[in-house]
């Protein structure tokens, strides 16, 4: 963990921002993968983690905006736990180590809550995403765990994203630790990408080269030749001479910052023509992402100007045709470029997303918009330094969306469809980094991931 006086001082920006009421944190508890007593890899509350540091279950923190005292429930380990966990340091060192003094067991927790209700003050949670502390919320609150989301404070949630959006410069360290790991992920699965090997050996190796790294994979690897399906976790296929790999995958540090890489790999180390050829318009639409990101400007802007290079670049190709900025406006970019530019990136790969997209990613002056594929894009809102973005376009070609556009001539003024057609077994391209933004501009975090087509053959044929 950081030292004591970094969690002290988020807590203390928290009070600043928050003057009524109390702020009730709980943490994560273990998961069953199959009995009470072998249980999936636990994963701490990110804003449990931001607040209050500590990294294992069966603990809630309450920040009180009253009297501004913080609080750190949970129970000390009995001889049982030692028998199997070996010796255990008690609750209260464990709290001192945050800078926090007072603690209490576990079991006081309601009656804590319930004075405060009593006492008509406020309660402020933030929306609960696991079922063990939907239902631990509905015994503290006595409201319907079903409704329980309804009840999330709207003024913590604000606070909290403020907050966590910009990062500090222990922040960025283990994100560069993060980034560093997932370097050595996506180098490691280049270099495997040969004809004849199995998707998921490669998933699983650099699976692996996460843990080996201290921490785990940051989300669920994305690996496949299938590239046109966004998320696609099946590694079933074995890789064949002339295709694209495409591999989504990052790492989380030792304390849970992560990273959130994407290359696409020619298998044996050759591109086609073709596939050079959208490569190259993928690699200018990322380049030209880092080029424009810059404090005070929006990222919705930012999707834009890369929806426009991806836009040209396929004119040129003939894929699409007219006025590249009416094609843009009218949303026809997104038949080959249905998604966002990028997210927010921090304790979570797509940071505080449950806190609520609409607040992470925009705010009341940057909107989402209603149209198909911008909509989709998960960061809108103006840039600040310390913020730390995802930078991934792409460009795919999905058969079912070419046949379902063809069909009700959407964007047909845009779109020369049989040219279309003719790249309908291509797959996709997606290239992505991780940006922080600077005071002046913004900057590739750590070693970049090898990008420029000719040094991911080299790195492939070698």
């Amino acid at each position: 963990m950081f030292n004591k006086e970094v969690y002290t001082s988020r807590r203390n920006s928290l009070k600043s921002k928050m003057n009524k009421g109390v702020a009730l944190f709980l943490g994560n508890v273990d998961s069953p993968m199959n009995c009470t007593d072998n249980t999936f890899y636990f994963r701490q509350d990110s804003s449990f983690l931001y607040f209050f540091g500590l990294d294992f279950p069966g603990l809630a923190g309450v920040i009180d905006f009253d009297n501004g005292e913080d609080y750190i429930f949970g129970n000390d380990v009995d001889m049982d736990d030692i028998i199997w966990m070996g010796p255990q340091v008690s609750i209260q060192e464990n709290a001192e180590k945050v800078g926090v003094v007072k603690t209490a067991p576990l079991a006081k927790l309601n009656d804590f809550i319930s004075g405060a209700i009593k006492q008509g003050r406020k309660v402020h949670i933030l929306p609960p995403y696991r079922a063990e502390n939907k239902i631990w919320l509905e015994q503290l609150l006595g409201i319907s765990s079903l409704r329980i989301g309804d009840y999330a404070s709207v003024e913590l949630i604000k606070a909290v994203v403020d907050l966590r959006s910009v990062k500090g410069p222990e922040e960025l360290e283990e994100i560069k630790k993060a980034c560093a790991t997932g370097y050595e992920m996506h180098v490691t699965a280049m270099k495997m990408a040969q004809p004849g090997a199995w998707e998921q050996k490669i998933a699983g190796t650099i699976e692996g080269i996460a843990a080996a790294g201290g921490g785990i994979i940051s989300f669920p690897v994305i690996l496949s030749q299938n590239g046109e399906t966004l998320h696609n976790h099946d590694h079933s296929q074995i890789l064949r001479e002339g295709g694209l790999m495409l591999v989504d995958a990052g790492a989380e540090s030792l304390l849970h910052y992560a990273s959130d890489f994407t290359r696409t790999i020619p298998v044996g180390g050759k591109f086609t023509q073709k596939q050079r050829e959208i490569y190259e318009i993928v690699l200018a639409a990322n380049n030209k992402t880092t080029e424009l990101s810059r404090p005070g400007v929006t990222y919705k802007s930012v999707h834009m100007a890369a929806a426009e290079v991806i836009a040209s670049g396929l004119k040129e190709l003939g894929l699409m045709k007219g006025d590249v900025k009416e094609a843009v406006k009218n949303g026809a970019h997104a038949l080959f470029f249905p998604h966002g530019i990028g997210h927010m990136m921090g304790l979570d790969v797509h940071d505080m997303e449950d806190l609520g997209q609409v607040y992470v990613g925009y705010d009341d002056e940057v909107r989402p918009s209603t149209q198909f594929g911008t909509s989709a894009l998960r960061m809108g809102r103006r840039l600040q330094p310390g913020f730390v973005v995802t930078n991934e376009p792409g460009i795919y070609f999905i058969p079912a969306l070419i046949d379902q556009w063809q069909r009700d001539k959407t964007n047909a003024d845009f779109i020369n469809f049989d040219k279309v057609n003719e790249y309908r077994d291509f797959g996709g391209i997606r290239l992505e980094d991780d940006i922080v933004i600077t005071e002046t501009g913004s900057e590739v975090i750590g070693k970049r991931v090898p990008i420029d087509p000719e040094e991911v053959a080299k790195v492939v044929a070698g």
